[in-house]
């Protein structure tokens, strides 16, 4: 017999949003959320903007999320750096999530750490050999997640995934990698939770970051056939169920509650 659930975990783009509208049914499954009981999180890959902006946004489009329950990559990384005593960060990021690294001394060179974020074409040549440069310098590689695609708008486009890989291969040092399907991610946000992997589900869209990621740290998964959801990439995971979207959540996970 499946653990009773006690907590859920969303991811966000794709999930309870897409281009900036809410998915429909989104808000009222959050609210069924709550109206049971459950703790909730909600996980974010996301690195183009600050914490604090990620929940401008969800307020500003009526999703019922508290700014506190929003964890992101970044706030990892900050631990991380905190915890290795390492303050002198090259930020390959968009400028805007330097928000979130205030405190440190965010440098342009002979850095302790680069911390790598979603810049799309800002990852060109000049770019890459850079950090190619830093790391072989002994600096730290942080990435803040290793998703291999991502769909912004109507097409699949890699994403930083595929960035990171050629910086470890250029280099041969491996990142540390903050975000899903980090495991180490999902327990830590778990262990703030106070529920048990057994006990909590995990809502996505993505089959290797959400639901291959979140299965292998304990968790149970659904996923949604919206955002990033794609066939032909749908087989890298085998989810716990398929909903068409998060409206249908009350009723997938009704035996596990």
């Amino acid at each position: 017999m499946a653990t009773a659930l006690e907590g859920i975990l969303f991811d966000l783009e794709g999930v309870l949003y897409q281009g900036g509208t809410p998915v429909p049914g989104a808000a009222e499954a959050l609210e069924w959320t709550r109206g049971r009981g459950l703790k909730t999180r909600f996980l974010t890959n996301t690195t183009l903007r600050p914490r604090a902006a990620v929940w401008r946004r969800l307020r500003d489009m009526g999703l019922p999320v508290d700014a506190d329950d929003i964890v992101t990559p970044a706030m990892a990384a900050v631990s991380l750096l905190r915890a290795r005593g390492l303050r002198r960060v090259y930020l390959a990021a968009e400028p805007a999530l330097a928000e979130d690294f205030t405190g440190f001394d965010l440098v342009d060179a002979r850095p302790d750490a680069v911390v790598m974020g979603d810049l799309d074409a800002g990852f060109d040549r000049a770019r890459l050999s850079g950090l190619t440069g830093m790391l072989l310098d002994g600096a730290m590689l942080i990435a803040l997640h290793k998703n291999r695609l991502s769909r912004p708008g109507g097409d699949l486009i890699i994403d930083l995934g595929p960035y990171v890989a050629a910086l470890e291969y250029a280099t041969g040092v491996d990142a540390v990698v903050m975000g899903k399907p980090s495991a180490d991610f999902f327990a830590r946000v778990l262990a703030d939770m106070g529920v048990s992997a057994a006990a909590a589900v995990m809502i996505g869209d993505d089959a290797e970051s959400d639901i291959a990621g979140a299965q292998a740290a304990g968790l149970r998964a659904v996923q949604v056939m919206t955002g990033k959801y794609d066939p032909r990439t749908a087989g890298r995971a085998t989810p716990d169920a398929l909903i068409a979207s998060v409206a249908d959540l009350p009723d997938a996970i009704a035996a596990w509650t």
